[in-house]
């Protein structure tokens, strides 16, 4: 995930603002260097929180993520 991206995402929540929270960042020499692959958005205003996995952050609704997840998606 480019960390541009957080200039024009909004929680789909609430739209409130999302701030990142990276663990894996792709390194200097990398294709996608600088990018996000692994951590998480958070939203200060509901408390939600969205999983990015492989550079792809997950902004389906809990609700959603639930039911992908327990389609096992």
């Amino acid at each position: 995930m480019r960390t541009d991206l957080l200039d024009i995402i909004a929680c789909p929540v609430c739209k409130g603002p999302l701030t990142l929270e990276a663990e894996t960042i792709a390194p200097d020499d990398a294709p996608d260097a600088g990018e996000v692959l692994t951590g998480t958005l958070a939203c200060a205003f509901c408390d939600e929180r969205y999983p990015i996995a492989d550079g792809i952050p997950n902004l389906l609704p809990p609700d959603l993520r639930d039911a992908e997840a327990a389609a096992g998606r």
